[in-house]
């Protein structure tokens, strides 16, 4: 492949201008003809049964030109199909405060929350079930009977690989701590918002600030009654997701019910607390976790029992139960793993996707745990772990399939840079440093809606001016997607990235993507534009040929790859439009540069516009589709697909500390990071994704927590809820850490998420080396800092 013009070089994101100067549209942004305000009325109760609901005084409140209550939905809607339990608004009770109990549409906002007011709903109050471990009991009367348990457990379960028992009695070295983490919101900038244009006819087109417009298009036309052609989901700009925005939500139903009911446009803009109370962030979790290490063989076994709190309803909470466990199988070899994951509902806002989803809790026992396991036994962390990290081209026990890793080099050289053996164990009291590393997936291989299609579709156009537009579902939630897409569509074509549009997220206009989360758009979405390029170079070229008088080169199709998938794991039947993983598009003898389309043996060329219009002389349009499929991986027996991925993306975090022995007082002082993810397609955008990364990283370390009391949220906004400012921030010292992956877009894998877990135990190991003593509680706050060294004293 020839040297690239583009890709590997830091392109600023293409609407960062519009950004700057204020002219992106967001949600709240868009204007509709004259819409109604909505107004949504919350339960007061964290259990209770409704008895009746009255909205006579309101209805007639002058003004006031809808109402909609649970009796005008007979449907609950969830994103995974096996846990639909969520209402758009209760119906017979209610599971937490704050829940919806009834919406009004008015003319202004303040009709509105006044007509809330003259909505009379009797309740039944019953009995809370608020901590997860009591949920496991029998209880009186379970959250959600229809699942015919006599307690509140959701989902429960317990994976075996390997002999653990026989790995733990081998190892030299065995350790195992309780570790309990606070509940976390993802504090992103822009508050849940929703507006609905209704046409004569009773079509919807929806403006909604969500990252999955494909599964919120599904969810409505269900909950709805009404056929998914007659609505039309556009995602505008979003501020920021972190996955708090990858669930279809009820206000997003509650609108469009409002104009279908009114016949008029709606719009509903959440304030700060009403995103709170509707939180779906990291669930709050308890977990036990042993493990065995063995200096000549590394980790010898982990046995883990995780109960995690889901709230009121199932979100992504069946994914967080098994990536809470089946992610433990990297970054390093492990042979023998045992977990039990149980998930509970309880009457709090429910839990759901967030930024690292299922593998950021159980990533901190582990690495804490190794660490400790690698101090008593005399070896060096650093070393220790790079003597563990898994090798390119390994399938593990689980059915992961490890195609490149480049983190051994990586903190080798993150060793260096931050002086590592310089300062681990000699600096002075209260200054420490400590090592972590990680590795996540760079999309799920596995669909939410089982089904046959491509992971990612996207379409291309060839105007006769040269303007390429790329049409692709995928939602861009601020990590840089749409400019990804530009991106690969002017590699290939040899364009410059102004002749390069971009439409995405809008049912009506562009394929489906599944949405962004799990770290998948990049992945997939980029490798169906690179592919749908491809193909449109091909017929440019072809172009280029008839007006050349040459013969056409002969592309042939690839043949699956077999040889590295075992036990017949290869990849499906491919589509005719299958080009196989990271074709060598340049290897027909064409080159696409400077407005030229060369022969390169010959050197004759035609111009690129003569060659789009004989290209566009037969068909009239020049249009193109790519795709991207996930290999066919796993086994057969329950939960295998979960954590699949076609590749992984694997980071290590050296952290220096300072810690205040006499406040407790944390800060972190520098933060050297190597992170595999293959080839950087934007260094900008990576380093960007690092650095939030670090910032979210320590937010849930040292300070965010949500707090519940009884039922209520207690700290819902940002001068309560903690959150870390630009002052915080570290300085960060990014090591290039390449790897040679084949699956990705241009070689490249997963790079927004994977660095968000390894810092915060890096950060306790951190501290461990400062002031010696081990938190297990997180968000590690100063008071909890100061009691473990006044109890490390006393001891």
């Amino acid at each position: 492949m020839s040297s690239l013009n583009i890709v590997g070089r830091p392109v600023p994101q293409i609407d960062s201008r519009d950004k700057v100067l204020g002219r992106a549209r967001f949600t709240d942004d868009i204007r509709l003809h004259h819409p109604l305000e909505v107004a949504i009325l919350r339960s007061p109760h964290a259990s209770a049964r409704i008895v009746a609901v009255d909205t006579s005084r309101a209805a007639a409140l002058p003004g006031v030109r809808g109402i909609v209550t649970g009796a005008d939905f007979r449907h609950t809607f969830g994103v995974l199909v096996i846990s639909k339990d969520e209402p758009a608004i209760a119906r017979e009770r209610v599971r937490y405060i704050g829940e919806p109990v009834a919406a009004v549409a008015a003319e202004t906002a303040d009709l509105a929350a006044a007509a809330l007011a003259l909505i009379e709903i009797r309740y039944e109050v019953t009995d809370t079930c608020l901590d997860p471990r009591a949920g496991l009991k029998p209880v009186a009367e379970p959250l959600h009977p229809g699942l015919g348990r006599d307690n509140n457990l959701h989902k429960q379960v317990d994976q075996h690989y390997g002999d653990v028992g026989a790995g733990l009695a081998a190892a030299p070295v065995v350790v195992e701590k309780r570790f309990t983490f606070a509940p976390v919101t993802h504090a992103f900038t822009e508050p849940h918002a929703t507006q609905v244009a209704v046409d004569g006819r009773g079509n919807l087109t929806v403006y909604s600030a969500t990252q999955v417009p494909h599964y919120l298009h599904m969810a409505m036309a269900e909950v709805l009654e009404i056929p998914e052609h007659r609505i039309r989901i556009i995602k505008p700009h979003l501020g920021g997701g972190f996955g708090g925005k990858s669930d279809p939500f009820p206000h997003e139903m509650i609108a469009a019910k409002l104009a279908l009911v009114t016949g008029r446009n709606v719009r509903v803009n959440f304030s700060r607390e009403e995103v709170f109370i509707s939180n779906h962030g990291r669930h709050p979790t308890t977990m036990t976790m042993k493990l065995g290490y063995d200096p000549q063989q590394g980790v010898t076994a982990i046995d883990a029992d995780i109960v995690i709190d889901g709230g009121a309803y199932g979100s992504f909470g069946v994914v967080t139960t098994y990536y809470n466990g089946i992610l433990l199988q990297g970054p390093y070899r492990l042979d023998n793993l045992h977990f039990r994951t149980r998930r509970v509902y309880t009457n709090k806002p429910m839990c759901g996707a967030m930024r690292g989803h299922g593998g950021v809790n159980a990533r901190f026992a582990a690495e804490v745990l190794l660490d400790m396991a690698l101090v008593q036994a005399g070896v060096d962390p650093c070393q220790g772990r790079i003597d563990m990290i898994h090798r390119p081209n390994t399938l593990l026990s689980g059915g992961f399939r490890i195609t490149s890793v480049g983190l051994k080099g990586g903190l080798e050289e993150a060793m260096r840079r931050s002086g590592w053996r310089d300062k681990y164990g000699r600096l002075p009291y209260g200054k420490g440093v400590g090592v972590a590393c990680g590795f996540y997936i760079s999309g799920s291989a596995a669909h939410i809606h089982r089904n046959n299609r491509p992971s990612s579709t996207v379409r291309l156009t060839l105007e006769f001016d040269g303007t390429v537009t790329v049409y692709s579902g995928a939602a861009d939630i601020g990590q840089g997607i749409d400019t990804i897409l530009a991106m690969m569509a002017a590699e290939v074509l040899g364009i410059g990235l102004d002749q390069v549009k971009v439409v995405v997220a809008d049912t009506q206009l562009t394929p489906v993507d599944l949405g962004s989360y799990s770290s998948r758009v990049t992945f997939m979405a980029g490798n169906a534009a690179r592919n749908a390029a491809i193909s449109m170079r091909r017929l440019l070229v072809a172009a280029a040929c008839r007006l050349l008088e040459l013969p056409e080169p002969a592309w042939e199709k690839p043949e699956p790859p077999g040889d590295f998938f075992r036990q017949g794991r290869r990849r499906p039947d491919y589509s005719s439009d299958y080009l196989g993983p990271n074709p060598d598009y340049d290897s027909d003898g064409f080159r696409l540069a400077n407005g030229q389309v060369t022969q390169v043996a010959s050197g004759r060329s035609v111009p690129f516009l003569e060659a789009v219009r004989r290209a566009l002389d037969e068909p009239g349009i020049l249009q193109t589709f790519g795709t991207y499929r996930s290999p066919k991986l796993g086994g057969t027996f329950k939960g295998a697909a979960a954590g699949l991925s076609p590749s992984y993306s694997f980071t290590a975090f050296i952290v220096e500390v300072t810690v205040d022995p006499e406040t407790g007082f944390v800060k972190v002082d520098r933060a050297t990071c190597a992170h595999d993810c293959g080839t950087v397609l934007n260094p900008l955008a990576v380093q960007g994704q690092i650095e939030g990364c670090i910032h979210m990283g320590l937010g849930q370390a040292l300070m965010e927590e949500v707090v519940h009391y009884d039922g209520v949220v207690q700290n819902a906004s940002f001068l309560e809820y903690k959150i870390p400012s630009a002052f915080e921030q570290p300085e960060v010292v990014l090591v290039p850490t390449p790897s040679d992956e084949t699956e990705g877009p241009f070689g490249a894998k997963e790079g927004g998420e994977g660095p968000l877990a390894p810092i915060i135990p890096a950060i306790a190991n951190a501290i461990y080396d400062a002031v010696g003593v081990r938190l297990t509680e997180v968000p590690m706050r100063p008071d909890r800092v100061l009691a473990a060294l006044r109890k490390a004293g006393a001891a």
